[in-house]
């Protein structure tokens, strides 16, 4: 029976991880489920897995989630703190799907037990990149991709020369928003932008689909995750999500990754490698699909993409700035105080200021450097967005 935890158990990373596992009860004992504001659901879940620990990442909802396990037998726990500990309990697989760089702290400490960590934040590999990747090797964990893109360029490069790999293609579906004009996108509110045609996500990450925000921190994270310099890492707009990734080989192949937009696969792929077992999803019939779609996609309607190549090559510790002040623009969106449209530019306007003060350089990265980094670059968010 193998030990699992998943860090971001009530988002639909996690939702869809627990789907998994709960199919073969027999097959884990699961140590601990964190969440944040959804505490009902966290507790349910807890109980139903008989997880050793609960914890919600709002120190404030510890009350309420001893009040839901009460008689259950699962431990309670809140806070950040909290969080930490549970990633040092002993587990064999760890799924880390907490959003935005509040998932950077588990995610190393529970490497630091030789672990296999799951990887579905993001945030980290952008953020951290360097320093994650060294603390597994340290300890001997293995990181596998969970995003889809990833996993399906992890898996197009078994048994592969990386060395051969002339060009990695991740495809986006443009999000909720790729058919509106250009002048309407300023008028976009987080409920339409919030709304995707294929994936059911959660909703800040469908507001970083339709921005391509999410795809910009997905060029990142693959130079970080599989060493390609910039120039050989791209991106296409492909509004079905069929084709999850494709890898450009020296020898003129081009092999693609395709399977229904499900993040079951990936999950799925990450839970049981390095074998394949059954999965409870669609098959793709091509005869009904009958063809596949993709187009270049505009600069004036994703500039965050640029933001993202600028990053690549900039490297020290811009990551953390950017995904900083990305969070900070879609917070500020979300509350209506600045629109769609002002979340690039925000973006922009910070890691400029943030460049020209040297506050980007950095020869060997720290965990202290990037938290200071992306309080930094918060702040300066919301300063711009009140001037």
């Amino acid at each position: 029976m193998r030990r699992i935890s998943i860090f971001g158990a009530t988002g639909s990373i996690g939702q869809n991880t627990i789907d998994l596992i709960a199919r073969d009860p027999e097959g884990y004992d699961v140590v601990a489920l964190t969440g944040a504001g959804n505490v009902a659901r966290l507790a349910e879940d807890a109980v139903r897995l008989g997880a050793e620990v609960a914890v919600t990442a709002d120190a404030d909802r510890l009350d309420d989630l001893r009040t839901a396990l009460a008689g259950s037998g699962v431990e309670a726990a809140a806070g950040a703190d909290a969080l930490a500990e549970a990633a040092d309990r002993p587990a064999d697989w760890i799924m880390s799907a907490i959003v935005g760089s509040a998932g950077l702290v588990p995610g190393l400490r529970a490497l630091r037990h030789g672990t296999t960590l799951a990887l579905a934040n993001k945030e980290s590999l952008v953020c951290a990149g360097p320093l994650l990747l060294a603390e597994a090797a340290r300890h001997g964990a293995t990181i596998l991709p969970v995003d889809s893109e990833h996993s399906a360029v992890f898996q197009a490069l078994v048994g592969e020369d990386r060395a051969a790999v002339e060009q990695v293609i991740i495809t986006g579906s443009g999000g909720g928003l790729r058919d509106w004009p250009l002048e309407r996108l300023s008028e976009a509110t987080p409920e339409e932008a919030g709304t995707h045609p294929n994936w059911d996500m959660g909703q800040r990450i469908t507001i970083d689909s339709a921005s391509m925000f999410n795809k910009a921190m997905e060029l990142i994270e693959t130079k970080e995750f599989f060493g390609l310099p910039a120039e050989r890492i791209d991106t296409v707009i492909h509004p079905q999500s069929l084709v999850h990734a494709l890898v450009q080989f020296a020898d003129g192949a081009l092999m693609a990754h395709l399977g229904a937009p499900d993040m079951r696969h990936a999950i799925g792929y990450a839970l049981n490698w390095p074998e394949r077992r059954h999965l409870p999803v669609d098959r793709l019939d091509l005869a009904r699909v009958a063809c596949l779609d993709f187009h270049s996609p505009e600069a004036a309607r994703y500039p965050a993409l640029d933001l993202a190549r600028w990053v690549m090559r900039r490297g020290g510790l811009s990551g953390a700035a950017f995904n900083a002040a990305k969070e900070a623009a879609l917070d500020l969106f979300l509350d209506r105080a600045i629109r769609f449209t002002d979340m690039a530019p925000v973006v922009e306007q910070v890691l400029e200021a943030m460049d020209r003060a040297g506050c980007l350089d950095a020869a060997e990265l720290s965990l202290d450097m990037v938290l200071q980094t992306d309080r930094d670059a918060r702040a300066r968010a919301r300063a711009i967005a009140q001037t």
